[in-house]
């Protein structure tokens, strides 16, 4: 990157939110500088991987448009091919789902999307920390600033412009897992009950291996912790760990408002993550796109930076509010026990407890 200090739009964060926001935005024409502390982005792996195809997409977020055109995920980025899911009680009877998806190479993924970002004009600067924001200036550890007329935090949960100008709080919910070697066929598993109170735990298969982890709300974890819950449900596998992660997701759904001024936040920073289910990575994407196509109709012609809550409320808000509705009523359903979880998990439920996982009304059988 040139020593160039002004910007059209700096986004922080180069991950899927990030990097789409800045491909819409340099296809508009926008002078767009993307600033990660990774390098490579997408290091170090922080997620299950798992997303929809593009098919699947289209059925669970119908209001979406262009899904081929926002979704293009490189053949080398996918690890699997899944067609079927498993959602598991405690008593290991599952339900049975089809499920068409991608579990991902995420760092092949991320590195794909800001390739195609750069292949529009977007320019990156990597193995970089933004230290403080104020007004239009960002200034980074080491005491480089650089100015922008927008600034677009895409930078997680943690985001500094989020944590700076935004005071509203989101439930974090801690997740720790594995990549382990192995053969574990191709159905997606979900697991449910006291092994990941609150939340869930996952095994989501890969082509020679496996991303297995859990996910739990803390309140309603007692005596036990992330670490020893996580260790007890990965210890179910029979294989060799190659990478040990953890994180933690937003889980409240999204933020009262995307925008102040003239900071711009999405993707996680934003609280786009599905509550029922933990996806994010997609819903980070359908975000990104909303907020640079609007922010470049707002340097052209002065279109309202509000304009991209409305868009995605347009696009978005039914999958969320339902997404929420079931996340509420599940957190009460899953810490109860084991036993009774088990007494819900049968055939005549089979259809609702699938509408809670795929953000739907589950009150609505057609």
């Amino acid at each position: 990157m040139s020593d160039k200090i002004s910007w059209d739009v700096i986004v922080i964060g180069g991950g899927p939110a990030g990097s789409t926001t800045a491909r819409y935005l340099a296809e508009g024409g926008v002078d767009v500088l993307v600033i990660d502390g990774r390098d490579p982005i997408g290091s170090p792996l922080q997620c299950g991987e798992l997303v929809p195809t593009n098919e699947e997409m289209q059925r669970l977020c119908p209001k979406v448009p262009d899904i081929d055109d926002l979704l293009r995920t490189p053949e080398h980025a996918i690890s699997l091919k899944t067609s079927e899911m498993h959602l598991v009680p405690p008593s290991g009877k599952p339900l049975r789902y089809n499920f068409e998806g991608y579990m991902l190479n995420r760092v092949a993924h991320d590195e794909a999307l800001v390739d195609l970002a750069k292949s529009r004009g977007a320019k990156y600067l990597v193995n970089s920390r933004v230290d403080s924001i104020e007004g239009n200036t960002i200034k980074l550890r080491g005491g480089k600033e650089l100015n922008a007329k927008i600034i677009v935090g895409a930078g997680g949960h943690n985001d500094p412009l989020r944590r700076t100008f935004w005071n509203e709080s989101s439930l974090k919910i801690p997740v720790k897992f594995v990549l382990m070697d192995g053969d574990f066929g191709d159905a997606v598993e979900l697991h449910f009950g006291s092994m990941a109170p609150g939340g869930y735990a996952w095994m989501f298969p890969k082509k020679s291996g496996a991303n297995i982890g859990v996910g739990i709300q803390n309140k309603f974890s007692k005596n036990k912790n992330i670490n020893e819950l996580s260790n007890d449900f990965i210890s179910r596998y029979g294989g060799d760990i190659t990478f040990s992660g953890a994180g933690s997701l937003p889980m409240s759904g999204t933020i009262k408002t995307f925008v102040k001024g003239n900071y711009v936040l999405v993707g996680d920073s934003a609280g786009m993550v599905l509550p029922s289910n933990g996806a994010g990575i997609t819903i980070a994407m359908i975000g990104g796109r909303i907020a640079g196509q609007v922010i470049s109709e707002h340097l052209k012609d002065g279109t309202s930076l509000s304009e991209y809550e409305k868009r995605w409320n347009k696009q978005m808000g039914k999958v969320m509010r339902n997404s929420k509705r079931a996340f509420f009523l599940g957190s009460f359903v899953l810490r109860l026990p084991d036993w009774m979880i088990n007494t819900m998990f049968n055939r005549l439920t089979k259809f609702m407890v699938w509408r809670f996982i795929t953000c739907r009304n589950v009150f609505v059988i057609f």
